[in-house]
């Protein structure tokens, strides 16, 4: 007598957290923000309308822990932040000999609390696979950081990178940039790190990026669009997270903004990352 099959089991569902990369932009006032709004207003109200959000300025220079202890305050409890490693650890010293920058970096995000999502490791165009120096690296990190890699030569694209970074728990960042096709998403950890850096994104894109996701299997997934004058990426990430059901519902000063007519800011060029 044939016997039954078990029925197949559902991979865990998706929690998708989409945002931008910076929110502290005047150009924004308009498109996005009300045109009145305070420079110190601006996290709260991001906040209101998207559950997450890059922070680039760390790369250059990174905020005391005050600071950090500020933004966390200003959010709600499931908001996060993604900061972007130093470029004293991942440009200047290219990873090498950087065990007390990594400390520091580790103590100082640490005043973010349960609000500190992911630490973005960007490594330079010019710096090819050199599985000794990450390994070095990834020595550093204790059990259970929070690291995506972004290694920008295409030679870290290789299963011996994917295997140790698999074996920490270590996200894969996958850049979708102009001019290139889009990348694969290499799973290397239960959780993932889209960095969506073109100039625009259509329905059926972000439809594309949703399924490629939901194909991976991840349990968490960032994703963060490129800052740009015209205000489009908050509206980019609010469309990702409609299409996938997880829009945050907007609270009462978003809402009373999104209803005030828009007035353009004056446009400030900033260069692009």
């Amino acid at each position: 007598m044939p016997t039954r099959s078990s029925p197949k089991a559902e991979p865990p569902p998706l929690r998708l957290l989409a945002g931008t990369s910076g929110w502290s932009y005047e150009a924004w006032k308009g498109p996005f923000y009300p045109a009145a709004l305070p420079a110190r207003d601006m996290l709260a109200f991001y906040a209101a309308v998207l559950p997450c959000v890059e922070v680039n300025q760390t790369f250059y220079r990174m905020p005391k822990p005050e600071v950090l202890a500020g933004w966390a305050a200003q959010v709600p409890d499931g908001f996060r932040f993604a900061l972007k490693a130093p470029r004293r650890i991942t440009h200047l010293k290219r990873l090498r000999d950087v065990g007390e920058d990594v400390a520091w970096l580790l103590r100082t995000a640490a005043a973010l609390g349960p609000k500190l999502g992911a630490l973005l490791v960007q490594t330079p165009p010019n710096l090819a696979l050199d599985l000794e120096r990450l390994d070095g690296f990834l020595a550093l990190l204790p059990e259970g950081t929070p690291a995506a890699f972004e290694p920008r030569h295409p030679s870290w694209h290789d299963d011996a990178v994917f295997a140790r970074l698999r074996a920490r728990g270590f996200a894969f960042v996958a850049a979708d940039v102009d001019g290139a096709p889009p990348p694969p998403l290499v799973s290397t950890a239960p959780w993932a790190y889209l960095r969506l850096r073109r100039s625009g994104y259509g329905g059926s894109d972000l439809a594309r990026w949703l399924d490629v996701l939901r194909a991976a299997g991840p349990r968490l997934a960032f994703a963060f669009f490129k800052h740009e004058d015209e205000g489009a990426a908050p509206r980019f990430a609010r469309e990702l997270l409609a299409l996938a059901g997880a829009a945050p519902p907007l609270r009462a000063g978003a809402r009373a903004a999104r209803a005030e007519p828009a007035r353009a800011a004056p446009r400030a060029r900033r260069p692009r990352r």
